[in-house]
């Protein structure tokens, strides 16, 4: 059998596995990304990463034909033309797994790789379109549309992180102001979690949290499942904010399906079913009967090993 290395570089933690030929993971394991740092030193840990798999697996190094790399950012033609949480500007990474390794190598946006992962274990349900929205270090999205990752004519579309949700707002790290991003990623969250603990001392979230250093994107909703107002409100804010953009991403384009991935997906029902309400309240289609299905995503951390070796087949 032949397999396929599936890599899914994040903002905090490189991950690698190994896929066979049905998209299944047989074994993985997963590095800090330490940004920022070279690709080359990146790609220097992952190839030490899956010669480790593959011994552990037993499965021979010969038998992994190709390679797929999910990473944040542009990406064009297997270059990261801009990854800001990774600090890298045209960074040639397929060209450089290439020759480093003497595999075939496909880079895709990681967002694009967890929607198109998330369209393969839906193809049975006869789904045509689906857009995911992944919320953790950042917030990518991605776009698929009969088995094929829209992501334009540059590789600079749907970055979904990036549209505005307040005109003039909060500074982001790609430069503008007011992206979703900037309201609704785990490290936004993090910081009005934060803000909310040294303004508000007597809160819950103290209870929760002893040590302020210590706060993760999970606080927050531990406090407001509490009863804790001052966390309830920092989660009205951050749904608020969530709702125009996935409001915003529906009337565009109608989709099927609308997931959410990411580390925050792992909240499931506090996460969904307040999101679901009040876009179901404000939206354009709210008294049509066929309405986008919003759902958590299945694979969760899988979902981008899965989805970058699937892209190699959609290239």
């Amino acid at each position: 059998m032949k397999y396929t290395l599936g890599v899914d570089i994040g903002g905090t933690n490189v991950a690698v596995g190994i896929i066979d030929e049905n998209y299944d993971v047989i074994i993985k394991d997963s590095f800090k990304t330490n940004a920022p740092r070279s690709a080359q030193e990146i790609c220097d840990d992952i190839i030490s990463t899956y010669q480790s798999l593959s011994e552990r697996a037993g499965i021979p190094v010969e038998e992994i034909t190709e390679i797929g790399i999910a990473c944040p950012g542009i990406i064009k033609d297997g270059v990261v033309v801009s990854a800001s949480n990774l600090k890298f500007t045209n960074v040639p990474l397929k060209a450089i797994v290439e020759e480093k390794t003497g595999l075939k190598c496909e880079v895709c946006n990681d967002a694009n790789a967890v929607a198109l992962a998330e369209y393969i274990v839906l193809k049975d349900e006869n789904i045509h379109s689906l857009v995911a929205v992944t919320i953790g270090t950042g917030i990518g999205g991605g776009i698929v549309i009969d088995g094929k990752i829209i992501d334009g004519f540059n590789g600079a579309g749907a970055e979904l992180g990036h549209i505005t949700v307040e005109k003039d707002g909060r500074s982001c790290a790609c430069g503008n102001k007011g992206c979703l991003e900037a309201y609704c990623s785990a490290s936004a969250l993090v910081k009005d979690t934060k803000k909310a603990m040294i303004d508000h001392p007597d809160s819950k979230l103290w209870e929760i949290c002893n040590d302020i250093n210590a706060v993760d994107g999970k606080t927050v909703f531990k406090a407001a499942e509490l009863g804790d107002s001052i966390s309830q409100e920092v989660l009205k804010s951050f749904l608020n904010y969530l709702s125009i953009g996935v409001i915003n991403l529906i009337t565009l384009l109608q989709p099927e399906i609308l997931c959410i991935g990411g580390g925050m997906s792992k909240e499931k029902e506090a996460l969904i079913e307040p999101l679901k309400k009040l876009v179901n309240e404000n939206s354009l289609t709210k008294n049509l009967t066929d309405k986008t299905t919003i759902k958590t995503a299945v694979l969760f951390n899988d979902a981008g090993l899965v989805g970058a070796a699937a892209y190699l087949k959609n290239k």
